[in-house]
């Protein structure tokens, strides 16, 4: 494992087999060493493999300047949302964002400079999951560092893990997350549901919207020349279908999109089951 070059003390530049770019990290391991010179596999901490050059560079760019222990901090919170979500996260997209945040953070933090999540609410009833790995984070980071963060950090982590999930840039997921509150107060007041976070149906309506928005705000829309399928789902659920139709109105006026007749059915099925199973639910607490 030879040397390429030499960030810091902490971080260096490795070639692997294929002669492609690594970045690797620890305490002391590039201590009074040059390019050319072979590392010790020992003192390594974690190894960063990145896809492109562009990623690369940003990222020893930003490890050369931010303390180690921040970035093993963010690494463990990193750690814990691989265990827990259960979906792949574009690892140089969110070692990159999420280890910058915290530390730009902690800089705010010492200078008594906090800023206020706009979005928390949203962000703690779309993305429960994410939001609990940011207050998970907000713990390790005050074992960690000693620093204690007020809750609009765990909000503001928590919308990197939706970035790093759907591979886009923060002001995406911000525009993304306000999208998709807007659609479900158009459902819930359109219906007059109380929606129940917790249900399996909510939940894969979450989901699914999370992807239609992003789509729909890249513009990138889902279209089909077979009509038959859309025309059953139509005159089946007629409640949830005059839903989509004030959904499509919104989004129109809003986003200047028009929703196609493939993207109007499967909205309008996530609408129905969102519908009957809040209704039952409703009316088992009643007998209860």
């Amino acid at each position: 494992m030879k040397i390429a070059k030499v960030l810091n003390n902490n971080v260096v530049i490795i070639h692997d087999e294929h002669g492609n770019e690594q970045v690797v990290m620890g305490r002391g391991l590039a201590f009074k060493k040059r390019a050319g010179e072979d590392l010790d596999p020992a003192l390594v901490e974690k190894t960063f493999a990145l896809k492109s050059r562009e990623l690369t560079g940003r990222l020893s760019e930003l490890l050369s300047e931010i303390p180690i222990e921040v970035v093993i901090t963010s690494e463990c919170v990193i750690a814990l949302a691989r265990e827990q979500l259960g979906t792949a996260l574009h690892e140089g997209q969110i070692a990159i964002a999420l280890t910058d945040h915290i530390h730009f953070a902690l800089v705010r933090h010492q200078q008594n400079l906090p800023i206020r999540n706009v979005l928390q609410w949203e962000i703690r009833s779309l993305y429960p999951k994410e939001y609990g790995i940011g207050l998970a984070a907000l713990e390790i980071i005050e074992k960690r560092l000693k620093v204690r963060m007020s809750d609009d950090e765990a909000g503001f982590i928590a919308l990197h893990l939706v970035n790093a999930q759907l591979d886009s840039e923060m002001p995406a997921v911000m525009h993304i997350t306000k999208f998709m509150q807007e659609i479900l107060h158009i459902v819930k007041y359109q219906l007059q549901l109380d929606y129940q976070t917790d249900s399996l149906s909510y939940n894969r309506f979450v989901t699914h919207l999370k992807f239609f928005s992003q789509r729909m705000l890249g513009k990138r829309g889902v279209y089909s020349d077979d009509e038959s399928l859309h025309d059953v789902v139509r005159d089946r659920y007629p409640q949830a279908y005059k839903c989509v139709d004030k959904i499509d109105r919104h989004i129109i006026k809003n986003y200047q999109y028009k929703l196609g007749s493939e993207e109007r059915m499967f909205l309008t099925i996530h609408i129905e089951r969102v519908r009957k199973e809040t209704l039952a639910l409703g009316e088992s607490d009643d007998e209860a």
